[in-house]
């Protein structure tokens, strides 16, 4: 993939999982990269990770006043925004009985106003680049309904919309804007909390787990971040250039459903 080395990024959600990784395979493929995150300790590490041309933020995404404060201070260091990145997101698990308002509207705030405020606040720098680039981290519960996720399934809906919205909205200026929808990954902290429960619920072990999630999808493992990261990183290639509106299933082909022979 032939990503410009002159790119100027800023991935929300970047001290972690899945925005952690793309933000170091952008960074390794030339880019200046802005990690946000509202973990400060977390943010400034991952940023020290990274080295040179890559600065850490402190941000709460549902802030409209943060987010414009923290586009101004990438386009001001970096000197414009065409990339961004937007996988700042929670996770919250609970039957319908045991989810309450406040679990109800966290969830939401981060996921789905954190996104549209990001957007919101990158959309005149990467207009005026002449080449942006969104790509929004969903989920395969984007895509179908899984009980005891409630708040995060609306959500992630919500986002593979906003996408697709987004897209249509800032396509006369060149920007592109596409969705990867992963299942779940148990190395990051939000795949390791599925484990959790799901050991919690089952009494398996988180290795009996993650052997029968493996077992049930039709290529026979589980997604690694790679494999997310792999899939953003397309998106923000030259190679996808006329790609926009589109959500992709990074999921093993897991939406597919019983496959004969699997596992």
């Amino acid at each position: 993939m032939r990503i410009a080395q002159d790119r100027r990024a800023l991935v929300t959600g970047g001290a972690s999982g899945f925005g952690r990784r793309i933000a170091r395979r952008l960074h390794e493929a030339g880019a200046a990269v802005a990690v946000l995150d509202v973990d400060g300790g977390r943010t400034e590490q991952a940023a020290a990770d990274l080295g040179a041309r890559a600065l850490g933020i402190t941000a709460d995404v549902r802030s409209e006043a943060a987010m414009r404060a923290a586009v101004a201070r990438v386009t001001g260091e970096f000197g414009g925004l065409d990339t961004l990145v937007v996988s700042a997101g929670v996770f919250h698990v609970g039957t319908l009985e045991e989810t309450g308002e406040d679990d109800w509207d966290r969830t939401l705030d981060v996921n789905l106003k954190g996104a549209f405020m990001t957007v919101k606040a990158a959309a005149p720098a990467l207009r005026e680049s002449g080449r942006g680039r969104i790509v929004t981290i969903g989920s395969d519960c984007g895509r179908r309904g899984f009980p005891g996720q409630i708040p995060y399934v609306a959500s992630k809906f919500g986002l593979v919309g906003l996408t697709e919205s987004v897209a249509a909205e800032l396509a006369p200026a060149g920007v592109t804007a596409n969705c990867v929808c992963p299942v779940g990954c148990p190395t990051t902290e939000m795949g390791r909390r599925v484990l959790e429960w799901k050991t919690g619920r089952t009494g398996l072990s988180a290795e009996q787990v993650m052997a029968a999630t493996a077992a049930t999808n039709p290529l026979g493992r589980n997604a690694t971040e790679d494999d997310v990261a792999d899939a953003a990183l397309f998106f923000l290639s030259d190679q996808a250039g006329f790609l926009t509106g589109v959500t992709l299933d990074v999921d093993g082909g897991a939406r597919l459903g019983a496959v004969p022979g699997a596992g």
